[in-house]
């Protein structure tokens, strides 16, 4: 058996989410529908069920720059990927996967994991960037499903303060529901609000720039992001902790609000998730080849706070 490393992007404004479901459109579920066809391996079949395996379940309306999941497969089945192609068996999985899947997922890389690999409990950490055009911001019409608009100008310094309570080892029960047997505990490593400085597309001033009074800025300029970095995430936890900095910039919630949600682990309605579309999926980040195994089995343990 032949474990492969995939890396992969999607739009997720038209899937319900990474995990398949019956008669439901889902990332997971479209792309091993194009691996069970360009392999020729029937969908039920035990022996060899194709069932990929992510570092991240991205939620209805996620998206996914830089996701990453793993296959185990056969040789035999996966040399069926060459066809008449003249390449070896996984660069032609590669090429053969893309033109097969729908515009709103991309292939980067298909590889042969290194020994150790887990796509899921390998990763050393996870990160996600929510983007905001608040009423401080140009709203770009082309990025309305990417970017979550909201019509209040909102105060970073106050809901930097609310996201350094985040940093460190913490039961996130406030904002985030547990998987069955799981736990909401998790380590943030990284959490931080700023504004994207207004840059231009066109150069100005200077002998080799036009004189003109209008300069194109960048398509990200002015968007408020939160950029997270953690371990791992338990489910909603990321959305939901961006609307209850969201509520303390805009003066709805204060910091000590925000401080008893994180002292008092306890789900209720006002950290609920805020919309999907903001959020992206950026990075997945892994250790050496040789500590990938010891990852792996050290992350499969129930976490617990000191």
């Amino acid at each position: 058996m032949t474990r492969l490393r995939i890396d992969l992007a999607y739009d997720g404004g038209a899937f319900y989410g990474w995990a398949t479901q019956p008669d439901i459109r889902t990332v997971q579920g479209t792309i091993e529908a194009a691996l069970h066809r360009l392999l020729r391996v029937d969908e039920h079949d035990p022996d060899e069920p194709l069932r990929l395996v992510v570092a991240g379940r991205t939620d209805t309306g996620v998206h996914a720059s830089h996701q990453v999941c793993h296959l185990d497969v056969t040789a035999s089945t996966l040399e069926r990927a060459v066809g008449h192609m003249r390449v070896p068996a996984v660069t032609a999985l590669e090429h053969r996967l893309q033109r097969l899947l729908p515009t709103d997922i991309t292939i980067h890389r298909v590889s042969v994991a290194p020994d150790g690999f887990d796509a899921r409990f390998s990763a050393l950490e996870r990160t996600y960037v929510y983007r905001i055009a608040d009423r401080s911001s140009e709203v770009d019409p082309r990025l309305r499903g990417c970017v979550l608009h909201i019509d209040d100008t909102l105060d970073l310094d106050a809901m930097n303060r609310a996201a350094a309570m985040t940093l460190g080892l913490h039961d996130f029960g406030s904002f985030a529901t547990p998987n069955p047997g799981g736990t909401t505990i998790r380590e943030v490593k990284r959490a931080f609000w700023t504004r994207v400085p207004a840059r231009p597309l066109t150069p100005t001033g200077g002998a080799d720039a036009p004189d003109s009074g209008y300069v194109t800025p960048t398509l990200e300029s002015g968007l408020v992001c939160f950029t997270i970095v953690a371990d791992a995430f338990a489910r909603n936890m990321v959305r939901s902790l961006v609307n209850a900095c969201v509520a303390v910039g805009i003066g709805k919630r204060d910091l000590d609000w925000f401080a008893g949600k994180m002292a008092v682990p306890k789900r209720e309605g006002s950290t609920g998730p805020i919309a999907p579309q903001g959020l992206t999926l950026e990075h997945v980040a892994y250790p050496p080849d040789g500590e990938l195994a010891a990852r792996a089995e050290a992350i499969r343990a129930v976490r617990t706070l000191p």
